[in-house]
This record gives C-alpha cells, structure tokens and sequence, in this order.
C-alpha cells in the first residue's frame, strides 16, 4: 500500500484545539481516519521547527491522499503539504525502468 508524509503546521485554533484535546487525542483521530479510508497509521510525531507535526499514512492510493488532505486543510486550522513516500524496492523498480527521452535543444 502506498506511504504518504503529510506535514501539517497548525493555525494559531488549531494550537489551542490541539492543546485542550491533548496530542494523543489527534493521533487516535488520524488513526481512525485511515483505517475508515482503508489504510492505517504508521507514525504520527510533533515537532519543534517549520512543521508542527509528522504523519505517515498507508493509504489505498492518491486519491485517498488527496481527500485527505483536502478535508484536513480545509478545516482551516491547519495547513498540510504531501509527500508521496517510495519504498527501496520501487526505486529499484525506477531505476530498471527505461524511458526514451529527448533533452530540451538536444
């Protein structure tokens, strides 16, 4: 199943939400959230710096992602940016992959 990383930097409600529910409380909602989408949890992790937390979701596929993350940003306490996630394996994949491709000017 596809891995994402959502960023997500809290609005100043977000903060206070987030505050009076407490940090577990946001965790136990994105896990439910994924496992209603087909998917589940794999880390949830706040941080000090440019982004407030970390989420890793395995989620059914891009789609999905973008629903969540649209729903989440729409709520306007929080700002989210996705990563779509390659395991080692893929990138073996990518790397076998051959693409027939002409530079710009070449």
């Amino acid at each position: 199943m596809p891995k994402y990383l959502f960023r997500a930097n809290l609005t100043a409600e977000g903060m206070k939400g987030t505050l009076a529910e407490g940090g577990t409380s946001r965790r136990d909602t994105l896990k439910k959230l994924a496992e209603g989408l087909g998917g589940q949890l794999e880390g949830f992790y706040y941080a000090f710096g440019d982004t407030d937390a970390y989420v890793i979701l395995d989620l059914p596929d891009n789609v999905t992602a973008g629903a969540v993350a649209t729903t989440v940003g729409e709520s306007g306490t929080v700002s989210v940016s996705t990563t779509v996630l390659i395991e080692p394996e893929e990138m073996d994949q990518i790397a076998a992959k051959k693409v027939d491709y002409r530079p710009p000017g070449a």
